[in-house]
């Protein structure tokens, strides 16, 4: 594919490295010299120096004959500006990146892809629904719905407590046969090497464990995992930003009770009109005796979305030390998202790598519907429907010549979600959920073209 991305930012230049892996033909536009010069070192890709809704620089990138233009710059104007212009021009797909969720919240009422924008990807959303998510599942750290939760991954680090501590995962097979989770990936504790599970490889304490389960299998997870499910009702919010508002909104319409503290005195005046069933507090949310005046100790989940990385980890370690349920921090910083495990925060949400990983799906091979990288791990888990032609079709799955470096957590038919193990039978019209290691994703999706 030849695909234009406008904006060498952290989510243009995290696309840019993923889709160079792939072989993609790649040109990437910025006004930053140095930007651009960094990317021109570090990845095989064509890079552009100019406005990215100039005619004539769309038109030296060869907008014409490309397959795919993704904006991701700074700006919204710019973004929605460039897919109108570059699908005038004649490239197939656009996707714009966009901050206010208002558009989404309105795709009916303004058709955007007859103004020539054909995606529209929203970080802030994506980072609100992705805390949502978190806030409903509280013991696990990382989650992922497929088909409206048909089948979920959870990500959980492993106490001593956990049954299948020291055992190997053919043995916990046999120990718990009712199992309705499959173990799909796993890194072990203080390392950065990332283990597709296989029947000899042993759980240890402490390891960060990623499992797909059905809906049958999420209560066997929490018990079995050493986990306890944990009802989060009371919701403090530090920062007014767009993720901050959207959370507050979001959760209070599904009866949360909620605190948000903003700094900005008129800020918090406006969200306060604006939300009527959340209390609203004006203050400094790094004040930790302001923190503990509105009972910080009361809430079951503490979750920082102020612009500052360092503000939002900090105060989630105070509220770590009170004993809080689950905490979660917005990271802007991507090697702070790195050290996720060891930073004592619970999860940490990166909307830049949420939005590359929600434009990425779009690109794939195959009849990829659904895809997310694992937090902190060199992995990804992507969703397959299977067609006539596909390799797989037909195929038992312990039969496949699947790579190592990649297994099958579960399959979707008929509106139901399948733990397949070995002997199960893959059939046309399937939505295989698939991990794997960037090394083995090309072979992956030659078996379901």
């Amino acid at each position: 594919m030849r695909i234009i991305i406008a904006g060498a930012g952290e989510v243009g230049f995290h696309l840019a490295k993923l889709l160079s892996y792939e072989a993609q033909e790649i040109t990437l536009i910025d006004t930053d010299k140095e930007r651009l010069s960094y990317a021109d070192n570090h990845l095989d890709i064509r890079v552009l120096r100019g406005d990215a809704t100039s005619i004539q620089v769309l038109q030296d990138a060869q907008v014409d004959s490309s397959d795919l233009v993704i904006g991701v710059t700074a700006s919204e104007t710019t973004n929605l500006t460039l897919c109108v212009l570059a699908k005038q021009l004649g490239c197939k797909r656009t996707m714009a990146r966009i901050s206010n969720t208002e558009f989404m919240d309105n795709r009916e009422l303004i058709k955007f892809d007859q103004l020539g924008i054909d995606e529209l990807i929203s970080p802030e959303r994506l980072a609100a629904m992705e805390i949502q998510l978190m806030l409903n599942q509280s013991a696990f750290n990382d989650t992922y719905q497929f088909e409206e939760g048909l089948l979920t991954m959870f990500g959980v680090i492993l106490p001593k407590t956990a049954p299948f501590v020291g055992k190997m995962v053919k043995e916990a097979a046999r120990i718990f046969p009712e199992l309705n989770f499959m173990p799909i990936a796993l890194q072990r504790t203080g390392t950065q090497f990332t283990l597709i599970p296989r029947g000899d490889t042993i759980f240890k304490e402490g390891d960060q464990v990623y499992f797909i389960t059905s809906d049958k299998g999420v209560e066997e997870l929490y018990k079995l995992s050493g986990m306890q499910k944990q009802d989060i009702k009371n919701v403090m919010i530090l920062g007014g930003s767009k993720v901050g508002y959207k959370t507050a909104r979001d959760l209070c319409n599904k009866k949360f009770n909620v605190k948000l503290i903003e700094k900005n005195k008129e800020k918090a005046f406006d969200i306060a009109d604006e939300l009527p069933h959340a209390l609203v507090i004006n203050g400094d949310g790094r004040n930790v005796e302001l923190l503990e005046e509105e009972n910080l100790e009361a809430m079951d989940a503490f979750i920082a979305v102020t612009g500052n990385s360092e503000t939002n980890i900090m105060s989630c370690l105070v509220a770590k030390n009170k004993k809080i349920k689950k905490t979660i921090a917005l990271v802007e910083n991507m090697d702070y998202f790195q050290l996720s495990h060891s930073i004592g925060v619970d999860t940490l949400i990166n909307k830049k790598l949420l939005a590359a990983n929600s434009i990425f799906r779009y690109i794939r091979k195959g009849e990829v519907l659904a895809l997310t990288r694992l937090n902190n791990l060199n992995a990804e888990i992507l969703e397959f429907e299977v067609k006539a032609s596909s390799l797989v079709n037909g195929e038992i799955i312990k039969e496949l010549n699947f790579p190592r470096e990649a297994s099958i957590g579960g399959v979707i038919r008929n509106g139901e979600g399948i733990i397949a193990l070995g002997d199960f039978r893959i059939a046309e019209g399937d939505k295989v959920v698939v991990c794997c290691l960037p090394k083995a994703i090309p072979r992956i999706e030659k078996l379901f073209l």
